[in-house]
Protein backbone atom coordinates (compact mmCIF):
# COMPACT_ATOMS: atom_id res chain seq x y z
CA UNK A 1 0.00 0.00 0.00
CA UNK A 2 1.53 3.43 -1.04
CA UNK A 3 2.11 5.84 1.66
CA UNK A 4 -0.08 8.91 1.64
CA UNK A 5 1.32 12.33 -0.43
CA UNK A 6 2.51 14.03 3.28
CA UNK A 7 3.93 11.06 4.66
CA UNK A 8 6.29 10.53 1.50
CA UNK A 9 7.05 13.76 0.93
CA UNK A 10 7.46 13.97 5.03
CA UNK A 11 10.04 10.98 4.91
CA UNK A 12 11.80 12.68 1.54
CA UNK A 13 12.42 15.24 4.13
CA UNK A 14 13.64 13.01 6.45
CA UNK A 15 16.21 11.10 4.70
CA UNK A 16 17.27 14.39 3.11
CA UNK A 17 17.72 15.48 6.84
CA UNK A 18 20.46 13.00 7.50
CA UNK A 19 23.43 15.56 6.83
CA UNK A 20 22.25 17.37 9.93
CA UNK A 21 23.14 14.21 12.00
CA UNK A 22 27.28 14.96 11.11
CA UNK A 23 26.48 18.52 12.65
CA UNK A 24 24.65 17.54 15.37
CA UNK A 25 27.18 14.88 16.42
CA UNK A 26 30.87 16.38 15.71
CA UNK A 27 28.85 19.14 18.31
CA UNK A 28 28.32 16.56 20.53
CA UNK A 29 31.30 14.61 20.10
CA UNK A 30 34.33 16.86 19.66
CA UNK A 31 34.58 18.32 23.93
CA UNK A 32 34.90 14.18 24.78
CA UNK A 33 37.68 13.37 22.17
CA UNK A 34 40.00 16.12 22.96
CA UNK A 35 41.30 14.89 26.52
CA UNK A 36 42.22 11.86 25.49
CA UNK A 37 45.70 11.17 26.14
CA UNK A 38 46.47 9.39 22.52
CA UNK A 39 44.54 12.15 20.59
CA UNK A 40 47.09 14.45 22.87
CA UNK A 41 50.08 12.36 21.53
CA UNK A 42 49.06 11.89 17.91
CA UNK A 43 48.78 15.51 17.57
CA UNK A 44 51.91 16.56 18.97
CA UNK A 45 50.92 17.67 22.67
CA UNK A 46 49.26 20.93 20.80
CA UNK A 47 48.66 23.96 23.45
CA UNK A 48 45.48 24.77 24.36
CA UNK A 49 45.26 27.84 21.59
CA UNK A 50 46.01 24.99 18.49
CA UNK A 51 43.36 22.91 20.56
CA UNK A 52 40.98 25.71 20.01
CA UNK A 53 42.12 26.20 16.30
CA UNK A 54 41.21 22.69 15.75
CA UNK A 55 37.68 23.28 16.83
CA UNK A 56 37.75 25.94 15.52
CA UNK A 57 38.93 24.66 11.44
CA UNK A 58 35.23 23.21 11.22
CA UNK A 59 33.48 26.35 11.53
CA UNK A 60 35.86 27.73 9.16
CA UNK A 61 35.21 25.26 6.32
CA UNK A 62 31.40 25.30 6.95
CA UNK A 63 31.66 28.69 6.41
CA UNK A 64 33.80 28.58 2.77
CA UNK A 65 31.70 25.32 1.97
CA UNK A 66 28.32 27.76 1.59
CA UNK A 67 28.86 29.48 -1.60
CA UNK A 68 30.12 26.02 -3.42
CA UNK A 69 27.02 24.47 -2.01
CA UNK A 70 24.31 27.37 -3.97
CA UNK A 71 26.60 27.19 -7.03
CA UNK A 72 26.50 23.42 -7.31
CA UNK A 73 22.41 23.22 -5.83
CA UNK A 74 21.88 25.86 -8.71
CA UNK A 75 23.77 24.75 -11.93
CA UNK A 76 23.55 20.89 -11.19
CA UNK A 77 20.47 20.07 -8.89
CA UNK A 78 19.67 19.75 -5.16
CA UNK A 79 20.19 16.23 -5.01
CA UNK A 80 23.29 16.16 -6.74
CA UNK A 81 24.56 18.65 -4.34
CA UNK A 82 23.59 16.69 -1.58
CA UNK A 83 25.66 13.83 -2.98
CA UNK A 84 28.38 15.84 -3.51
CA UNK A 85 28.45 17.34 0.29
CA UNK A 86 27.93 13.57 1.75
CA UNK A 87 31.36 12.61 -0.65
CA UNK A 88 33.15 15.31 0.89
CA UNK A 89 31.95 14.67 4.76
CA UNK A 90 33.42 11.14 3.78
CA UNK A 91 36.73 12.51 2.72
CA UNK A 92 36.91 14.79 5.88
CA UNK A 93 35.63 11.87 8.53
CA UNK A 94 38.63 9.70 7.13
CA UNK A 95 41.24 11.89 7.71
CA UNK A 96 40.20 13.08 11.06
CA UNK A 97 39.48 8.92 12.09
CA UNK A 98 43.27 7.95 10.38
CA UNK A 99 45.26 10.99 11.43
CA UNK A 100 48.69 10.72 12.26
CA UNK A 101 49.52 14.49 12.71
CA UNK A 102 48.05 17.73 13.43
CA UNK A 103 48.32 18.49 10.32
CA UNK A 104 45.57 15.47 9.09
CA UNK A 105 43.44 16.36 11.90
CA UNK A 106 43.31 19.85 10.48
CA UNK A 107 42.96 18.81 7.16
CA UNK A 108 39.89 16.40 8.26
CA UNK A 109 38.03 19.22 10.35
CA UNK A 110 37.92 21.36 7.90
CA UNK A 111 36.76 18.91 4.99
CA UNK A 112 33.88 18.02 7.36
CA UNK A 113 33.07 21.48 8.00
CA UNK A 114 32.95 22.31 4.54
CA UNK A 115 30.46 19.46 3.66
CA UNK A 116 27.89 20.62 6.95
CA UNK A 117 28.78 24.13 5.45
CA UNK A 118 26.91 22.29 2.11
CA UNK A 119 24.63 20.30 3.85
CA UNK A 120 23.02 22.21 6.21
CA UNK A 121 22.03 24.48 3.90
CA UNK A 122 20.58 22.10 1.34
CA UNK A 123 18.33 19.90 3.44
CA UNK A 124 16.00 22.97 3.94
CA UNK A 125 16.56 24.22 0.84
CA UNK A 126 15.64 20.54 -0.65
CA UNK A 127 13.04 20.42 2.00
CA UNK A 128 11.23 23.52 1.58
CA UNK A 129 11.09 22.81 -2.07
CA UNK A 130 9.30 19.28 -1.98
CA UNK A 131 6.79 20.16 0.86
CA UNK A 132 2.74 21.32 0.96
CA UNK A 133 2.72 24.30 2.00
CA UNK A 134 0.91 23.03 5.26
CA UNK A 135 4.15 20.75 6.64
CA UNK A 136 6.80 23.05 4.87
CA UNK A 137 7.82 24.52 8.74
CA UNK A 138 7.30 20.84 9.71
CA UNK A 139 9.87 19.30 7.10
CA UNK A 140 11.98 22.67 7.51
CA UNK A 141 12.50 21.94 11.31
CA UNK A 142 13.77 18.42 10.73
CA UNK A 143 17.20 20.17 10.05
CA UNK A 144 17.37 21.15 13.93
CA UNK A 145 15.78 17.91 15.26
CA UNK A 146 18.08 15.63 13.30
CA UNK A 147 21.15 17.67 14.63
CA UNK A 148 19.85 17.11 18.15
CA UNK A 149 19.44 13.12 16.86
CA UNK A 150 23.25 13.38 16.45
CA UNK A 151 24.12 15.62 19.14
CA UNK A 152 22.00 12.71 21.50
CA UNK A 153 23.78 9.75 20.01
CA UNK A 154 27.34 11.88 20.17
CA UNK A 155 26.35 12.43 24.10
CA UNK A 156 26.55 9.16 24.91
CA UNK A 157 28.80 7.84 22.25
CA UNK A 158 31.41 10.14 23.69
CA UNK A 159 30.20 9.51 27.10
CA UNK A 160 31.14 5.33 26.21
CA UNK A 161 34.06 5.75 24.85
CA UNK A 162 35.75 8.46 27.56
CA UNK A 163 34.42 6.29 30.14
CA UNK A 164 36.27 3.07 28.94
CA UNK A 165 38.87 3.98 26.60
CA UNK A 166 40.55 7.64 28.42
CA UNK A 167 43.97 6.77 27.19
CA UNK A 168 43.36 4.98 23.90
CA UNK A 169 42.73 5.30 20.01
CA UNK A 170 40.16 3.26 20.19
CA UNK A 171 38.87 6.41 22.63
CA UNK A 172 38.77 9.34 19.67
CA UNK A 173 39.35 7.29 16.55
CA UNK A 174 36.29 5.06 16.89
CA UNK A 175 33.78 8.34 17.48
CA UNK A 176 35.19 9.98 14.87
CA UNK A 177 34.95 6.68 12.40
CA UNK A 178 31.03 6.60 14.14
CA UNK A 179 30.21 10.17 12.69
CA UNK A 180 30.47 9.25 8.67
CA UNK A 181 27.59 6.08 9.12
CA UNK A 182 24.68 8.71 8.04
CA UNK A 183 27.02 10.18 4.79
CA UNK A 184 26.77 6.65 3.45
CA UNK A 185 23.20 6.03 3.12
CA UNK A 186 22.89 9.66 1.92
CA UNK A 187 25.21 9.53 -0.83
CA UNK A 188 24.09 5.94 -1.94
CA UNK A 189 20.37 6.77 -2.42
CA UNK A 190 19.54 10.56 -2.59
CA UNK A 191 19.05 9.79 -6.58
CA UNK A 192 16.34 7.44 -5.49
CA UNK A 193 14.48 10.64 -4.41
CA UNK A 194 12.67 13.02 -6.35
CA UNK A 195 14.40 16.26 -7.58
CA UNK A 196 13.31 19.65 -6.23
CA UNK A 197 10.41 20.32 -8.43
CA UNK A 198 11.20 24.04 -8.26
CA UNK A 199 14.81 23.22 -9.65
CA UNK A 200 13.63 21.08 -12.80
CA UNK A 201 11.31 23.90 -13.43
CA UNK A 202 13.65 26.84 -13.44
CA UNK A 203 16.16 25.11 -15.68
CA UNK A 204 13.36 24.70 -18.01
CA UNK A 205 12.53 20.64 -17.40
CA UNK A 206 8.59 21.00 -17.52
CA UNK A 207 7.89 17.58 -17.67
CA UNK A 208 10.47 16.27 -15.28
CA UNK A 209 9.05 19.17 -13.17
CA UNK A 210 5.42 18.20 -13.13
CA UNK A 211 6.37 14.13 -12.40
CA UNK A 212 8.19 15.34 -9.36
CA UNK A 213 5.57 17.21 -8.16
CA UNK A 214 2.89 14.03 -9.03
CA UNK A 215 5.26 11.50 -7.66
CA UNK A 216 5.36 13.85 -4.01
CA UNK A 217 2.01 15.47 -3.88
CA UNK A 218 -0.29 12.82 -5.86
CA UNK A 219 0.93 9.30 -5.83
CA UNK A 220 1.99 10.16 -9.20
CA UNK A 221 -1.00 11.20 -10.77
CA UNK A 222 0.50 13.87 -13.28
CA UNK A 223 -3.62 15.20 -14.23
CA UNK A 224 -4.74 15.80 -10.09
CA UNK A 225 -6.23 19.03 -10.13
CA UNK A 226 -3.96 19.78 -7.08
CA UNK A 227 -0.86 19.17 -9.04
CA UNK A 228 -1.97 21.10 -11.78
CA UNK A 229 -2.54 24.04 -10.11
CA UNK A 230 0.83 23.88 -8.53
CA UNK A 231 2.81 23.75 -10.98
CA UNK A 232 0.45 26.52 -12.97
CA UNK A 233 1.28 28.91 -10.46
CA UNK A 234 4.90 27.80 -9.99
CA UNK A 235 5.56 28.20 -14.11
CA UNK A 236 4.20 31.94 -13.59
CA UNK A 237 6.78 32.57 -10.46
CA UNK A 238 9.45 31.51 -12.55
CA UNK A 239 8.80 33.37 -15.77
CA UNK A 240 8.38 36.64 -13.88
CA UNK A 241 11.24 36.04 -12.12
CA UNK A 242 13.16 35.05 -15.41
CA UNK A 243 11.99 38.60 -16.69
CA UNK A 244 13.47 40.43 -13.94
CA UNK A 245 16.56 38.83 -14.34
CA UNK A 246 18.29 35.43 -14.84
CA UNK A 247 21.33 36.41 -12.92
CA UNK A 248 20.71 35.34 -9.12
CA UNK A 249 23.63 37.62 -7.83
CA UNK A 250 21.88 40.63 -9.56
CA UNK A 251 18.17 39.68 -8.40
CA UNK A 252 19.33 39.44 -4.96
CA UNK A 253 21.45 42.69 -4.42
CA UNK A 254 19.19 44.79 -7.16
CA UNK A 255 15.34 44.27 -5.62
CA UNK A 256 14.51 45.89 -2.69
CA UNK A 257 12.55 43.68 -1.67
CA UNK A 258 14.87 40.78 -1.73
CA UNK A 259 17.84 42.54 -0.49
CA UNK A 260 15.07 43.11 2.44
CA UNK A 261 14.54 39.35 2.89
CA UNK A 262 18.14 38.57 2.78
CA UNK A 263 18.73 41.08 5.74
CA UNK A 264 15.62 39.37 7.47
CA UNK A 265 17.20 35.32 7.34
CA UNK A 266 21.01 37.09 7.82
CA UNK A 267 19.65 38.92 11.34
CA UNK A 268 17.92 35.86 12.30
CA UNK A 269 20.84 33.82 11.83
CA UNK A 270 23.01 35.69 13.94
CA UNK A 271 20.31 36.52 16.18
CA UNK A 272 20.33 33.20 17.38
CA UNK A 273 24.04 33.14 17.97
CA UNK A 274 23.25 36.21 19.91
CA UNK A 275 20.84 34.38 22.26
CA UNK A 276 23.95 32.86 24.11
CA UNK A 277 23.78 29.40 22.49
CA UNK A 278 27.76 28.94 22.27
CA UNK A 279 28.94 30.70 25.21
CA UNK A 280 26.48 27.81 26.89
CA UNK A 281 28.04 25.11 24.84
CA UNK A 282 31.44 26.28 26.23
CA UNK A 283 29.89 26.72 29.70
CA UNK A 284 28.75 23.26 29.96
CA UNK A 285 31.79 21.86 31.34
CA UNK A 286 34.57 21.15 29.18
CA UNK A 287 36.03 24.19 27.07
CA UNK A 288 36.56 24.64 23.63
CA UNK A 289 40.19 24.14 23.82
CA UNK A 290 39.65 20.26 25.41
CA UNK A 291 41.00 21.53 28.81
CA UNK A 292 38.71 21.84 31.93
CA UNK A 293 38.92 25.80 32.42
CA UNK A 294 37.87 27.73 35.76
CA UNK A 295 35.32 29.12 33.37
CA UNK A 296 33.72 26.10 33.44
CA UNK A 297 30.52 25.97 35.50
CA UNK A 298 30.26 21.85 35.92
CA UNK A 299 34.25 22.37 37.13
CA UNK A 300 33.75 24.97 39.33
CA UNK A 301 31.24 22.32 41.60
CA UNK A 302 33.92 19.51 41.52
CA UNK A 303 32.65 17.45 38.83
CA UNK A 304 34.49 15.88 36.84
CA UNK A 305 35.03 15.01 32.82
CA UNK A 306 32.97 11.78 32.63
CA UNK A 307 30.43 12.84 34.69
CA UNK A 308 30.44 16.26 32.30
CA UNK A 309 29.83 14.25 29.61
CA UNK A 310 26.68 12.43 31.25
CA UNK A 311 24.90 15.52 32.47
CA UNK A 312 25.51 16.92 28.71
CA UNK A 313 23.62 13.77 27.52
CA UNK A 314 20.41 14.66 29.66
CA UNK A 315 20.96 18.21 27.80
CA UNK A 316 21.11 16.36 24.33
CA UNK A 317 17.64 14.55 25.49
CA UNK A 318 16.01 17.92 26.70
CA UNK A 319 17.33 19.66 23.36
CA UNK A 320 15.70 16.54 21.02
CA UNK A 321 12.41 17.16 23.32
CA UNK A 322 12.23 20.17 22.34
CA UNK A 323 13.13 20.30 19.01
CA UNK A 324 10.23 17.40 18.25
CA UNK A 325 7.68 19.90 19.35
CA UNK A 326 8.84 22.60 17.27
CA UNK A 327 8.15 19.92 14.18
CA UNK A 328 5.30 18.65 15.55
CA UNK A 329 3.14 22.21 16.49
CA UNK A 330 5.18 24.96 14.19
CA UNK A 331 3.11 24.72 11.24
CA UNK A 332 -0.06 25.70 13.48
CA UNK A 333 1.57 28.40 15.74
CA UNK A 334 3.40 29.82 12.91
CA UNK A 335 7.03 31.55 12.61
CA UNK A 336 6.70 34.52 15.12
CA UNK A 337 5.41 33.27 17.56
CA UNK A 338 7.42 30.35 18.35
CA UNK A 339 10.55 32.94 18.00
CA UNK A 340 9.39 35.45 20.14
CA UNK A 341 8.24 33.44 23.11
CA UNK A 342 11.89 31.01 22.99
CA UNK A 343 13.67 34.48 22.77
CA UNK A 344 12.24 36.06 25.70
CA UNK A 345 12.50 32.99 27.59
CA UNK A 346 16.20 32.74 26.70
CA UNK A 347 16.37 36.26 27.63
CA UNK A 348 14.97 35.16 31.18
CA UNK A 349 17.23 32.47 31.68
CA UNK A 350 20.32 34.89 31.40
CA UNK A 351 18.92 36.83 33.52
CA UNK A 352 18.59 34.45 36.25
CA UNK A 353 21.96 33.19 35.62
CA UNK A 354 23.98 36.33 35.51
CA UNK A 355 21.83 37.17 39.08
CA UNK A 356 23.33 33.28 40.45
CA UNK A 357 26.81 34.02 39.12
CA UNK A 358 26.83 37.73 40.73
CA UNK A 359 25.76 36.68 44.09
CA UNK A 360 27.02 33.33 44.91
CA UNK A 361 29.84 32.48 42.48
CA UNK A 362 32.48 33.45 45.08
CA UNK A 363 30.57 32.44 48.21
CA UNK A 364 30.07 29.12 50.47
CA UNK A 365 26.84 28.74 48.34
CA UNK A 366 28.79 27.87 44.67
CA UNK A 367 27.78 24.76 44.29
CA UNK A 368 24.03 24.79 45.19
CA UNK A 369 24.74 28.49 42.76
CA UNK A 370 26.39 26.22 40.08
CA UNK A 371 23.27 23.66 39.97
CA UNK A 372 21.05 26.68 39.61
CA UNK A 373 22.80 27.74 36.87
CA UNK A 374 23.31 24.10 35.47
CA UNK A 375 18.98 24.26 35.56
CA UNK A 376 19.15 27.21 33.61
CA UNK A 377 21.22 26.09 30.70
CA UNK A 378 18.93 23.22 30.55
CA UNK A 379 15.55 25.61 30.59
CA UNK A 380 17.69 27.83 27.82
CA UNK A 381 18.82 25.01 25.91
CA UNK A 382 15.06 23.70 25.82
CA UNK A 383 13.59 26.79 24.88
CA UNK A 384 16.73 27.43 22.07
CA UNK A 385 15.78 24.18 20.52
CA UNK A 386 11.85 24.17 20.28
CA UNK A 387 11.82 28.02 18.56
CA UNK A 388 15.59 29.26 17.99
CA UNK A 389 17.56 27.17 16.39
CA UNK A 390 15.03 25.22 13.84
CA UNK A 391 13.52 28.79 12.64
CA UNK A 392 16.99 30.10 12.14
CA UNK A 393 17.42 27.52 9.38
CA UNK A 394 13.62 27.41 8.42
CA UNK A 395 12.49 30.80 7.87
CA UNK A 396 15.20 31.57 5.41
CA UNK A 397 14.35 29.32 2.48
CA UNK A 398 10.83 30.05 2.93
CA UNK A 399 10.96 33.54 2.36
CA UNK A 400 13.32 34.03 -0.95
CA UNK A 401 12.21 33.17 -4.05
CA UNK A 402 13.33 29.87 -6.66
CA UNK A 403 15.50 32.38 -8.51
CA UNK A 404 17.60 33.24 -5.55
CA UNK A 405 16.43 30.92 -2.53
CA UNK A 406 19.99 28.79 -3.11
CA UNK A 407 22.52 31.40 -3.45
CA UNK A 408 20.41 34.05 -0.48
CA UNK A 409 20.82 30.86 1.71
CA UNK A 410 23.79 30.13 1.12
CA UNK A 411 24.33 33.99 2.70
CA UNK A 412 22.25 33.59 5.64
CA UNK A 413 24.26 30.54 6.24
CA UNK A 414 27.70 32.57 6.39
CA UNK A 415 25.88 34.37 9.01
CA UNK A 416 25.25 31.37 11.28
CA UNK A 417 29.12 30.23 11.03
CA UNK A 418 30.57 33.82 10.80
CA UNK A 419 28.67 34.51 14.31
CA UNK A 420 29.40 31.21 15.64
CA UNK A 421 33.41 31.81 15.08
CA UNK A 422 33.04 34.96 16.76
CA UNK A 423 31.11 34.08 20.12
CA UNK A 424 32.99 31.00 20.14
CA UNK A 425 36.31 32.31 20.16
CA UNK A 426 35.42 35.45 22.23
CA UNK A 427 33.58 33.73 24.57
CA UNK A 428 36.25 32.05 26.73
CA UNK A 429 38.20 35.04 26.67
CA UNK A 430 35.25 37.22 28.09
CA UNK A 431 34.46 34.44 31.02
CA UNK A 432 37.90 34.45 31.85
CA UNK A 433 37.93 38.13 32.42
CA UNK A 434 34.94 39.90 33.24
CA UNK A 435 33.27 36.40 34.21
CA UNK A 436 29.54 36.57 34.78
CA UNK A 437 29.20 40.42 33.24
CA UNK A 438 29.60 38.62 30.18
CA UNK A 439 26.18 36.88 30.40
CA UNK A 440 24.42 40.50 30.77
CA UNK A 441 25.24 40.72 26.51
CA UNK A 442 23.18 37.78 26.41
CA UNK A 443 20.52 38.43 28.83
CA UNK A 444 19.39 41.64 26.48
CA UNK A 445 20.26 39.88 23.37
CA UNK A 446 17.40 37.55 23.93
CA UNK A 447 14.95 40.33 24.61
CA UNK A 448 16.22 42.61 21.68
CA UNK A 449 15.84 39.20 19.63
CA UNK A 450 11.93 38.99 20.34
CA UNK A 451 11.25 42.84 19.87
CA UNK A 452 13.12 43.12 16.31
CA UNK A 453 10.99 39.64 14.68
CA UNK A 454 7.40 41.00 16.25
CA UNK A 455 8.79 44.58 14.43
CA UNK A 456 10.29 43.10 11.40
CA UNK A 457 9.79 39.56 10.58
CA UNK A 458 6.28 38.61 9.05
CA UNK A 459 4.23 35.18 9.56
CA UNK A 460 4.94 33.08 6.63
CA UNK A 461 2.55 30.35 7.55
CA UNK A 462 0.88 28.07 5.26
CA UNK A 463 1.75 30.42 2.04
CA UNK A 464 3.41 29.21 -0.52
CA UNK A 465 6.60 29.66 -1.39
CA UNK A 466 5.22 31.30 -5.10
CA UNK A 467 3.44 33.99 -3.49
CA UNK A 468 6.12 35.11 -0.87
CA UNK A 469 7.43 37.96 -3.75
CA UNK A 470 3.80 39.02 -3.80
CA UNK A 471 3.51 38.64 -0.26
CA UNK A 472 6.63 40.36 1.41
CA UNK A 473 5.52 43.64 -1.06
CA UNK A 474 2.47 43.85 0.72
CA UNK A 475 4.20 43.99 3.93
CA UNK A 476 5.57 46.75 5.63
CA UNK A 477 9.34 46.99 7.55
CA UNK A 478 7.52 47.43 10.19
CA UNK A 479 4.84 44.33 10.44
CA UNK A 480 2.89 45.29 12.95
CA UNK A 481 1.42 48.37 10.93
CA UNK A 482 0.54 46.29 7.88
CA UNK A 483 -2.78 44.82 7.49
CA UNK A 484 -2.16 41.54 6.25
CA UNK A 485 -4.33 38.55 6.61
CA UNK A 486 -3.51 35.56 8.78
CA UNK A 487 -4.24 32.34 7.36
CA UNK A 488 -5.26 28.53 8.33
CA UNK A 489 -1.97 26.16 7.29
CA UNK A 490 -4.11 24.10 5.34
CA UNK A 491 -6.22 27.55 3.06
CA UNK A 492 -3.37 27.42 0.41
CA UNK A 493 -4.29 23.48 -0.31
CA UNK A 494 -7.62 23.77 -0.03
CA UNK A 495 -7.33 26.17 -2.80
CA UNK A 496 -4.93 24.27 -5.31
CA UNK A 497 -7.65 21.38 -4.57
CA UNK A 498 -10.03 23.73 -6.10
CA UNK A 499 -7.57 24.75 -8.80
CA UNK A 500 -7.44 27.91 -7.58
CA UNK A 501 -3.62 29.81 -8.22
CA UNK A 502 -3.12 31.32 -4.60
CA UNK A 503 -0.64 33.58 -6.89
CA UNK A 504 -3.11 35.17 -8.72
CA UNK A 505 -6.53 33.98 -7.19
CA UNK A 506 -7.50 32.54 -10.59
CA UNK A 507 -9.38 29.57 -11.29
CA UNK A 508 -8.32 27.29 -14.00
CA UNK A 509 -9.91 24.55 -13.53
CA UNK A 510 -14.00 23.85 -13.10
CA UNK A 511 -16.31 27.09 -12.83
CA UNK A 512 -18.60 28.27 -15.41
CA UNK A 513 -17.82 29.48 -19.34
CA UNK A 514 -15.53 28.09 -21.83
CA UNK A 515 -12.80 29.26 -20.77
CA UNK A 516 -12.78 27.93 -17.74
CA UNK A 517 -14.18 24.84 -18.09
CA UNK A 518 -10.89 23.69 -19.22
CA UNK A 519 -7.72 23.69 -17.40
CA UNK A 520 -3.90 24.54 -18.56
CA UNK A 521 -1.94 21.62 -19.39
CA UNK A 522 1.63 23.17 -18.27
CA UNK A 523 3.58 19.77 -19.68
CA UNK A 524 2.33 19.93 -22.80
CA UNK A 525 1.20 23.67 -23.16
CA UNK A 526 -1.94 22.82 -24.79
CA UNK A 527 -5.82 22.72 -23.19
CA UNK A 528 -7.22 19.23 -21.76
CA UNK A 529 -10.64 18.81 -20.72
CA UNK A 530 -11.25 18.98 -17.22
CA UNK A 531 -13.87 15.66 -17.18
CA UNK A 532 -10.45 13.86 -17.84
CA UNK A 533 -9.15 14.34 -14.31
Amino acid sequence: MPFSPKTYTFLCGCFAALGSILFGYDLGIIASILPNTDFLRVTGHPNANYLGFIVSAFLLGAFVGCIPAAILADRYGRRLAILVGSIVFLLGGTLQTAAQNKGMMLAGRFFAGFSVGMLSQLAPLYQSEIAHPSIRGRLTTLQQFFLGIGAFIASFVGYGCFKNYPDGPAGWRLPLALQMAPAIPLAAMIFLFPESPRWLCKVGRDNDAINALARLHANGNINNIFVQSEIYELKLSVDEEARLTKNAWRQIFTIPQNLRRLFLGFVLQASAQFTGVSVIQYSDGYSKRGVEDSTSVFATIGIDASKTLLLQSINSILALIGQAACVAFVDRLGRRKPLIVANIVSGMTFVAATGIQATYANSKHKISAGWAFVMMTWIFNFAFSSGIGPLSWAYPVEILNTGIRAKGTALTSMGAWLFNFFIGQISPIALQNIQWKYYIVFAVGGFTNALTIYLFFPETKGRTLEEMDAYFARTYWIVPLAEVETIDHRAREQDFAQGIVPLTKEKIIGGHGSQNDEKLDIVHNEKVDVSSV
